[in-house]
């Protein structure tokens, strides 16, 4: 990681640059959130989900016709281990009448293949509505606390340059959610509460590196004339830049792990970490800073951060 210790990278001079290509992927993930949607788990739809064990192998897409035939409409993929199953579906009967059509379907589709019907968990639609509800608060607050402590931190400028790149972190990763969850179907992303938590941890990462660069801005600005601010806002996104790189390589390594190894389950959670860590480290360099550097040149009065001279 040498080769990060000394940059000298124009950031700000690049950063016209920066906010074309996040313009492009936010409209993107935009048009395809309005157009497609997202692909909403039972946490927030309502619905059953019914986990599958078969004694012998059986191709999926058999078992998808056997459901379709069935009436049973939704979505299946492997769960854990090769001969287990996770069945998606609308279904908001009596779950008992659900396993009762699922039994009946099996047994006269594919006999000869004992099957278990692990578990049944079924979420009615106000329950669901309930709990989206809770989730977006939940968000909200997240991002209220984050505003008003950057802003006791630092000033009110930078909170909210700060709160501007979690939104497009955020956004960029629901667009990709509704893009390779849904327009092109590259793997099952669902929303659920587990994507949630995701982007809290989102929220938290970025704000965390974004702080960093804020504090080493902080350190170097005090008594410097107005006209030396892109210089010094410059220098302390290079001067971060290696312990930026060097954290979120270490830990996308671990969420690289989870989203190879750790199965169908917890797939889309480490997808959205994995994304989130991405491009919440390119925000705190070319999308935070730059933006508060703006708001500061413009209002052209010298910059009062709180706090000690060392961060």
């Amino acid at each position: 990681m040498r080769i990060f210790s000394n940059t000298s990278i124009d950031f700000l001079g690049r950063r016209k640059i920066a906010y074309a290509i996040s313009l492009l992927l936010l409209l993107t993930g935009l048009v395809s959130l309005a157009v497609r949607g997202l692909n909403y788990g039972i946490d927030f739809r309502g619905g059953s989900e019914v986990v599958l064990r078969f004694e012998q192998d059986v191709p999926v897409g058999e078992l998808r016709s056997v459901m379709r035939d069935a009436g049973v409409s939704g979505t299946i993929k492997q769960y854990g281990m090769d001969r287990s199953f996770l069945l998606s579906t609308v279904f908001n009967g009596d779950t008992n009448e659900l396993k009762s059509l699922i039994s009946g379907a099996l047994n006269s589709q594919l006999k000869g293949n004992p099957f278990e019907i692990v578990r049944i968990d079924a979420v009615g639609p106000s329950i669901a509505s309930d709990l989206k509800w809770s989730a977006f608060k939940a968000m909200g607050a997240a991002l209220l606390a984050i505003l008003i402590y950057v802003g006791i931190r630092f000033e009110l400028k930078f909170a909210a340059a700060g709160v501007v790149a979690i939104f497009h972190d955020v956004l960029i990763v629901l667009g990709l959610f509704s893009l390779l969850g849904g327009v092109f179907e590259v793997m099952p992303l669902e929303m659920d509460q587990s994507i949630i938590a995701a982007f809290l941890t989102i929220a938290g990462y970025s704000i965390t590196d974004t702080v960093v660069v804020y504090d080493r801005i902080r350190e170097n600005i005090r008594n410097r004339k107005p006209s030396e601010y892109e210089q010094i806002f410059n220098e302390s996104m290079n001067r971060t830049l290696s312990r930026t790189i060097i954290t979120s390589c270490t830990t996308l390594l671990t969420v690289l792990v989870l989203f190879i190894f750790a199965g169908p389950a917890i797939r889309a959670f480490a997808f959205a970490v994995f994304a989130g860590i991405l491009v919440g480290t390119y925000s705190s360099v070319f999308v935070a800073a730059p933006l508060a550097f703006e708001w500061i040149k413009r209002s052209k009065a010298p910059v009062k951060l709180r706090g000690s001279q060392k961060a």
